[in-house]
């Protein structure tokens, strides 16, 4: 695929005869046989390049598969009842996910989620079983388990995967309505589904959980339909086959991770490297990135742009990275600084794509061989349609399409659209009424028919790929007496793109200090990730002409804040006296320029010019320094 009229051409051909597949299931099926010995899937046990991966074949994934689905059913999974999934990057989540999909409605958690939050979200979709980690390592999942058994009134059975090399027995007795995962699956046949279920395009696949950081639960439900779709058109735009090797660092109770990561590439006979079970969390995997691509040879590199930025300050080392050939980005905008400097660094051009849950995990993709700029995310996929359409005075999708090049809400219609929310009362906003997505997604359309986003109608805080609602932490600090008004944005991070902060005015005569303020926020924020990193009480609130609050002026003056603090590091770092300080301010919304006096500071100007680029240049935000 180069270009919109190949994506027509492949429509030229009836979708129901390009794409005879009707089930996740029968994509293993054909997969397992088509491509059996070869590699499907690769765990990491450590980021040392020096230790031995666990490795599955396709042919043992699938037989797998039919033991995971045979045991389900066997404890009384049916198509309507829901499996869920509390555990981190391993083997078996894919047992959990596709063996799940075959028996009944899996169900992917995450794990950061208050245990309050998991029994909302498993209550809502009535789950009977739990498939948990065995550990505490990872983020305390097994107590966790534990402690959600008696909450769910629907769980009937708790299943334990036991860490990987785990020695026979090392879990002792385990609890009535608990049992080992690996020795019931091991019970079961290997050959089939005993079930002898026929699964229907329509039948429903999963329950994905959108956000998680807002009040109550929105599970959207997938269908067989929708996630064959994302898998196949995924194959057909990004040119995946049986020659391809990947590191999927996503979280796999992420759409991302799941679909267009794992469900498209097995589906391609693609080698699925996991590397660890803390993923791209893992600083060990991170500080060795480089060197675990020249020992397993990804073909393509796929991950987060907060990740890119990481993987931006890690050296090659003389690395041999030549196998990546693709070089893919998702789940917020690249900004154009850091797409310059990954390619500058490593040769590699970042592709773009949109994806979202409401989409089963894939709306846009730019091809291989397909250079756009930051921002732009690539073509439709075929058989979908997509408008971009004015905003009303409420933020909302209009009936108006704007003319190609103007900027508007981006509306979708497609074979993998979602089928709804679980609660009916939350699909409302997701549709208009003529029935296209509306994606939230701000963008427009170029002359080559690319779509191309500049940012998101709700002010939504991305860290590190996952999404926070600012009403959460504003509802939180705006309850404390002493606050007048508050809003929360995010500020610039080299590690997760954006932190959680939070600027507030103080009622007339009231007092309260920062840290106070911060404390309080934090313990009504239940997700951690969502806590805001600081508070800061300001004098006025900026707002817009009709009385709003103008968050961009607050994302200037977090990022001011952030170079503040990175400039006095390094000047506290070099003895920098405090007549020679740099001089730090904003130009507009979108620049912090940093100037230097290198009169006042002598001998130390350079130095501190390059300790400040060093320290400045990883930040998601266009800053300057200048030395005079």
């Amino acid at each position: 695929m180069r270009s919109l009229a190949d994506i027509h051409r492949l429509e030229e051909t009836p979708l129901e005869q390009a794409l005879t597949v009707r089930s996740t299931y029968e994509i293993f099926r054909n997969a397992g046989h088509a491509f059996g010995g070869k590699t499907a899937l690769t765990f990491l046990r450590t980021g040392n390049p020096a230790d031995e991966p666990i490795r599955w074949s396709y042919a043992e994934l699938l037989a797998r598969i039919h033991q995971t689905a045979n045991m389900l059913h066997a404890l009384g999974v049916g198509p309507d009842d829901a499996v869920a999934v509390l555990l981190p990057g391993c083997l078996e989540y894919h047992l959990a996910l596709w063996g799940g999909e075959a028996a009944g409605i899996v169900q992917p958690l995450n794990p950061l989620l208050t245990d309050e939050k998991l029994v909302a979200l498993m209550t809502a979709a009535r789950a009977k079983v739990l498939i948990a980690y065995g550990s505490d390592a990872e983020s305390g999942m097994w107590s966790k388990a534990m402690r959600l058994r008696g909450q769910v009134p629907t769980l009937t059975t708790v299943l334990r995967v036991a860490p990987h090399d785990e020695a026979p027995g090392a879990a002792g007795a385990l609890p009535e309505g608990v049992a080992e995962f690996d020795v019931l699956r091991a019970a079961q046949p290997d050959d089939r589904l005993v079930s002898g279920r026929d699964i229907a395009p329509t039948d429903i696949a999963a329950y994905f959980h959108t956000g998680g950081t807002t009040g109550a639960p929105k599970l959207a439900r997938h269908s067989h339909g929708a996630q064959v779709f994302t898998a196949w058109a995924s194959v057909q735009v990004a040119g995946m086959n049986e020659n391809g090797i990947s590191i999927n660092g996503y979280p796999l109770f992420h759409v991302a991770g799941v679909l267009p990561a794992s469900l498209a590439a097995l589906s391609a006979g693609v080698e699925v490297i996991i590397p660890t079970t803390s993923l791209l969390r893992n600083k060990e995997v991170l500080a060795n990135y480089w060197k675990l691509v020249e020992k397993y040879r990804p073909t393509s590199l796929s991950a987060v742009p907060t990740v890119l930025a990481a993987l931006a300050n890690v050296p090659l080392d003389g690395a041999d990275i030549s196998s990546i050939t693709y070089c893919r980005t998702g789940a917020a905008v690249l900004s154009p600084e850091l797409a310059a400097r990954f390619e500058r660094l490593f040769g590699l051009h970042v592709h773009e794509s949109l994806g979202m849950t409401e989409m089963a995990g894939i709306s846009t993709i730019t091809p291989p061989g397909v250079d756009g700029p930051a921002g732009c995310v690539g073509f439709r996929l075929p058989y979908m349609q997509m408008r971009v359409v004015a905003l009303d005075e409420n933020g909302n999708a209009s009936d108006r399409e704007v003319a190609p090049g103007e900027t508007g809400m981006v509306l979708f219609k497609s074979p993998n659209l979602f089928s709804g929310f679980v609660d009916p009362a939350d699909n409302a906003k997701a549709f208009t009424a003529d029935g296209w997505l509306a994606t939230g997604d701000l963008g427009w359309i170029d002359g080559q028919e690319r779509l191309n986003l500049t940012g998101r109608s709700k002010d939504l805080i991305i860290r590190s790929g996952h999404n926070i609602d600012p009403k959460t932490i504003e509802d939180a600090l705006g309850a404390h007496p002493a606050v007048q008004l508050c809003a929360a944005v995010g500020a610039p991070d080299a590690y997760a793109g954006e932190l959680p902060v939070i600027f507030a005015t103080l009622v007339p005569g009231a007092s309260a200090t920062e840290e106070e303020l911060l404390a309080f926020t934090a313990a009504r924020v239940d997700e951690a990730p969502a806590r805001p990193k600081w508070v800061s009480v300001i004098g006025a609130m900026p707002m817009t002409n009709v009385g709003k609050i103008y968050k961009p002026e607050l994302r200037a003056m977090a990022a001011l804040y952030v170079v503040n603090a990175a400039v006095a590091e390094a000047c506290a770092e070099l003895g920098v006296p405090e007549a020679a300080l740099p001089v730090v301010k904003t130009e507009g919304e979108s620049l912090v320029r940093v100037q230097i006096d290198s009169a006042a500071a002598g001998a130390l100007a350079a130095p501190l010019q390059e300790r400040l680029r060093k320290a400045l240049e990883p930040l998601p935000f266009k800053t300057r320094i200048a030395a005079q």
